[in-house]
């Protein structure tokens, strides 16, 4: 199982960046994974985003990133994608995608994402 996030970048406070996260290698159907987004700051934990559960799709949004950040997913092409918007300078971070399998609830811990993938740059400058 593969997952490769990309679409990060530098970006100025206020501006939007779209980052994706392309899944390869699962032996079951992608709605059959919950999928999430998280971010780590130098020094900082891990931090759960947003997240799809796996089978109705349910998502689920930190506080932190309510109005702000939108998750979605396209299954004919395996990709999740998290659509950023009004971003600050606080939300520079280094971004991840997880994924586990058959799990149709709604979670954002970390220990709970079984597949992770490489991560993607985000550095949002004032």
């Amino acid at each position: 199982v593969q997952l490769q996030a990309s679409g990060g970048g530098l970006v100025q406070a206020g501006g939007p960046l779209r980052l994706s996260c392309a899944a390869s290698g699962f032996t079951l159907t992608f709605d059959d994974y919950r999928i999430g987004w998280f971010r780590q700051a130098p020094g900082k934990e891990r931090e759960g985003i947003s997240c799809f559960s796996s089978r109705d799709g349910s998502t689920y949004d930190a506080d932190f990133v309510k109005g702000r950040f939108t998750i979605s997913r396209d299954n004919a092409k395996n990709t999740v994608y998290l659509q950023m918007n009004s971003l600050k300078p606080e939300d520079t971070a280094y971004y991840y995608c997880a994924a586990t399998p058959y799990s149709d609830y709604v979670s954002l811990d970390k220990s709970e994402y079984y597949y992770w993938g490489q991560g993607t740059q985000v550095t949002v400058s004032s």
